[in-house]
């Protein structure tokens, strides 16, 4: 996709196994309650193509054939429950057409099927190419800030270096989102909305780098602005409980907990066990 567009739609969900282990996330094409929305995002292949096309400036628009369109098309229609297909046809667009101005959205599409597939070393490598040809593409920069505290290893040699990577794509895509202009197609409340998830997103993001770093407060900060709507992550609102506990805030911490409790999902039976002693 090119500069400033936002996709809407967001088809995969985290599942978390326990903050004291790692937080894993689950194979896209399952989508689930809103308050398991964590993920890429997909488009629709026809609504991406128009938006694709009028970024374009007049030169590029005028190399993009009616074949490289119907490539594009068919890469999109392709379900995300069969990511190893959509793979064969991008790898295919690009061998066939390597300078295209839709190459990005292809890449996009890629790290959104080897999300799926959850092929860590293929997604990040699909993730650079997209960001490579736009350093702006703000789906890749929070997808990728938010996967990387979720897959986090402690033990990692790299581990420091990936949660600064993780933190500079969030805030990045945060400042995008605030300049983006409206895309062509979007109304108003749609475009909002949009903005609205993307953002939430990377305070998630951020909110789980800090946790990570033992940064309690600004996870605390992070996390509140993730979890202010009506349907937050039960994930966000477990982290921002145990956050508040190492702050000895102990009142905040059961109020956390009892939203947590309150979310279907497979923290719930430890959001409900923890309420009670934190109220205490």
């Amino acid at each position: 996709m090119q500069k400033a567009t936002v996709s809407p739609v967001r088809l995969a969900v985290l599942v978390a196994v326990g903050i004291a282990g790692s937080l894993t996330v689950a194979p896209a094409g399952r989508a689930q309650t809103q308050s398991q929305q964590q993920g890429p995002v997909d488009v629709s292949g026809v609504d991406s193509l128009q938006t694709e096309l009028h970024m374009l400036t007049d030169v590029q628009r005028q190399s993009v054939d009616g074949a490289q369109q119907k490539a594009y098309k068919d890469f999109y229609k392709v379900p995300a429950s069969d990511p190893d297909r959509r793979i064969r046809l991008g790898a295919d667009f690009l061998r066939r057409y390597p300078k295209s101005p839709l190459d990005e959205g292809i890449e996009v599409g890629l790290t959104n099927a080897y999300y799926a597939k959850q092929d860590w070393s293929d997604f990040y490598a699909a993730a650079d190419q997209a960001l490579a040809l736009n350093p702006d593409e703000v789906d890749v920069l929070t997808n990728v800030g938010w996967v990387i505290p979720h897959e986090y290893d402690p033990d990692g040699a790299n581990s420091p270096q990936l949660l600064e990577k993780a933190e500079q794509y969030e805030k990045h895509a945060l400042d995008v989102l605030g300049k983006m202009p409206k895309p062509k197609g979007l109304s108003d409340a749609q475009f909002a909305a949009s903005k609205l998830q993307k953002q939430q997103e990377a305070h998630s993001a951020l909110g789980l780098v800090y946790f990570r770093r033992g940064d309690y407060a600004d996870s605390v900060s992070e996390l509140q602005q993730s979890t202010a709507g009506a349907n937050p992550d039960q994930t966000d609102l477990y982290v921002l409980a145990v956050d508040l506990q190492n702050l000895h805030r102990a009142a905040d911490a059961a109020a956390a907990f009892t939203r947590c409790s309150q979310v279907s999902g497979p923290l719930q039976g430890q959001c409900l066990q923890a309420t009670a002693p934190a109220k205490k």
